[in-house]
């Protein structure tokens, strides 16, 4: 496996569950973690005062991670923020020591190895709300979670008015996502890529 997709949605005949199915077939060497699948408590029951054991699920998602390459997250957006599911596999996976720690000069430093990922974001806020309402799930997961362990190059592609969408735009949205699998897994293994990828990390790629 060189990518791993996960995905963030409650409902396997979601619209995110259908765009992870296809990154990972164009890929074709991509593992599709489903976190509904998964059997662990999202709830951070005593924050980080107190470990909780973790999962056997937990424990091979965590091993998945460290074994990527590629990291893509798929999610919707729900009241601004990703999905409870997402922000509780978040809370309880991404530990410090293992995903994550902090230099003698208080500054993170990432651990999980992947220097490449994707965040395939949808909602139904139409693309001109944005100046208005903002992506703070965008901010959350790609600044705050993925670069800050460690995944240094992050491409968004942003499919938006997903609730009024029409049947050619969400056949567009697949096929794109495949698209990314199959670029991705043709750039596997070349280093020449993620320093082109950091170059553009900043650009957003609009569906």
């Amino acid at each position: 496996m060189t990518a791993l997709v996960i995905d963030g949605h409650p409902d396997a005949r979601s619209l995110t569950a259908s765009l992870a199915q296809r990154y990972a077939a164009g890929h074709g060497d991509a593992r599709v973690l489903a976190l509904r699948d998964l059997d662990f408590d999202p709830n951070l029951r005593f924050g980080y005062r107190e470990r909780m054991t973790l999962e056997p699920d937990l424990v091979e998602a965590k091993q998945a991670l460290h074994d990527a390459d590629t990291i893509v997250i798929a999610t919707p957006v729900w009241w601004g923020a990703p999905p409870a599911l997402l922000k509780g596999f978040f809370d309880r996976a991404l530990l410090p020591q293992q995903e994550y720690r902090y230099s003698k000069l208080g500054l993170p430093e990432g651990l999980i190895p992947a220097r490449r990922g994707r965040l395939l974001l949808l909602a139904d806020t139409p693309w001109f709300f944005l100046p208005f309402t903002g992506l703070p799930a965008q901010t959350q997961i790609v600044r705050n979670t993925m670069k800050f362990c460690g995944i240094s190059s992050v491409r968004t592609h942003r499919m938006l008015g997903v609730k009024d969408a029409k049947a050619a735009t969400i056949t567009r949205w697949l096929d794109r996502a495949e698209q990314l699998g199959t670029t991705d897994a043709r750039r596997a293994g070349e280093p020449q890529a993620i320093a082109a990828e950091a170059a553009s990390s900043s650009v957003v790629a609009t569906s």
